[in-house]
């Protein structure tokens, strides 16, 4: 069911300056449980999933597998379900597309152009997540305004217009890196062991690098492009407000 822009205007000026966990309380008290987080178990996610599990056991997360993950996300996803009792729906791609394209073009085709690597996250991640957001009323996010320049202008609450006007909600937009390391530390929550390796950005194996002291945390994710094309059409507004998504894909 679609928000309106009024409506998330509202919602915005209410929250806007509150805490993550007072934003989180509302939001499930208030579409559960026709609202879910998506989680790709990032250090902002795990805080997020949390604080959700502190208001609901039965608080919904998803999670997309595209099949290239690196294993000590999934080592991450495990111990997070153990730690904090969750029950974490898992979303697949479509067989056929992921066959067809690896049939084509090969392994790597998102290394060849921007073009080909749309290709691939729209297949492995941008139709799951349609699929995942299909009934909702709201999904939450676990990004920050400091995490990329493709997300400096992110919203607390926004209509999210890609995904027929249902709520998002980035309820850390506005927190530092070192205020999630900070939150994190205290809780004593799992956290995948890549980052100490060099990985503050973690995405699919193929596509994700460590990064040298100093450089940008988003750096090490398809370092072969452009700052601005760092996005994955999950987002679509972080994209430019591009939505990537073609006629048909999210229906089964």
């Amino acid at each position: 069911m679609a928000v309106t822009t009024e409506q998330a205007r509202q919602w915005k000026a209410r929250f806007e300056g509150e805490r993550s966990e007072a934003i989180l309380r509302w939001a499930l008290s208030e579409f559960h449980p026709d609202i879910a987080l998506a989680s790709s178990f990032s250090m902002e996610d795990i805080v997020l999933i949390a604080m959700m599990a502190d208001v609901r056991s039965d608080a919904r997360i998803f999670a997309l597998d595209t099949g290239r993950l690196h294993e000590e996300t999934y080592e991450t996803a495990e111990g997070v379900r153990r730690m904090l009792g969750v029950r974490i729906e898992w979303y697949f791609p479509k067989r056929a597309a992921v066959e067809e394209l690896e049939r084509n073009k090969g392994l790597y085709s998102f290394r060849k152009s921007l073009e080909n690597r749309h290709e691939c996250c729209r297949i492995r991640k941008v139709e799951p997540l349609s699929r995942a957001l299909s009934g909702l009323r709201a999904w939450v996010t676990g990004q920050r305004r400091e995490q990329a320049v493709t997300r400096r202008g992110m919203e607390l609450l926004e209509v999210d217009e890609a995904h027929d006007g249902i709520l998002k909600l980035n309820p850390l937009s506005g927190w530092t890196e070192q205020e999630v390391k900070e939150y994190v530390r205290k809780r004593g929550l799992p956290v995948n062991r890549l980052h100490d390796m060099g990985y503050p950005s973690i995405g699919c194996s193929p596509c994700t690098r460590a990064v040298a002291p100093g450089e940008d945390p988003r750096a090490g994710r398809w370092w072969w492009e452009n700052p601005e094309h760092k996005e994955c059409g999950l987002h679509a507004r972080n994209a430019g407000g591009n939505d990537r998504r073609k006629k048909g894909e999210g229906e089964e």
